[in-house]
């Protein structure tokens, strides 16, 4: 018993912290994916990123809380705990933040759901899936591998393909002005969803959303 409050001390930094770690049963987790750096704000494929900090700046979440290999931050929406993740490793190897934070946290996977960019879908639009395969997205891929299931909500926001370039290339490319005003209306449209899923449930913003 000792041993297990001096690594929530380790962890949290505040009784606080401490109090909200132990009513976990309840807590929901919005995780955005997307790679670190300046370089990197506003490519396509830091569109998970930029929703959830449009989501947490809309109900007051600061994500400054620097644990786990990622930033994350706590709220509450109703009745409802959230914590808001962003891994801070690179993108193809994000599954291991979530996992340490989910095992932490004792989180039930149906009570995760992931933020994510897709070049099969235009700009802009947005799709709620319960669960399904990485798609070909290596984030998702890796989350997969390391959590043992695909059975855990995503949400994933169109960026477009690619014309001539290679995918890789592509998706760390800045937008055009008409691809990043589509894809800023599903960001915004995004956080309606994740705030229907929130409250109301997956199936609910599935079929709302998409």
């Amino acid at each position: 018993m000792e041993f297990f409050r001096f690594i929530k001390r380790v962890f949290f930094e505040s009784k606080q912290d401490i109090e909200t770690c132990c009513e976990m049963s309840e807590t929901k987790m919005i995780v955005g994916l997307g790679n670190p750096g300046n370089k990197y704000d506003r490519t396509r494929h830091n569109a998970g990123f930029e929703s959830v900090d449009l989501f947490a700046d809309r109900f007051g979440i600061a994500v400054d809380r620097k644990k786990f290999g990622g930033l994350y931050g706590q709220g509450q929406i109703g009745d409802t705990k959230v914590i808001v993740l962003k891994p801070q490793e690179y993108m193809n190897v994000s599954g291991q933040v979530l996992a340490t934070v989910v095992g932490f946290f004792r989180l039930s996977i149906e009570n995760i759901i992931v933020v994510t960019d897709d070049v099969s879908l235009d700009p802009g639009v947005i799709r709620v899936r319960k669960q399904g395969s990485a798609g070909g997205h290596n984030g998702l891929k890796d989350i997969i591998s390391r959590l043992g299931t695909y059975e855990f909500c995503r949400l994933r926001i169109g960026v477009g393909s690619p014309e001539f370039q290679d995918r890789a290339s592509f998706v760390l490319s800045r937008p055009n002005a008409e691809d990043r005003e589509a894809i800023d209306s599903g960001i915004k449209r995004s956080v309606e969803a994740l705030d229907c899923w929130m409250i109301a449930g997956v199936e609910m913003a599935m079929n709302k959303f998409n």
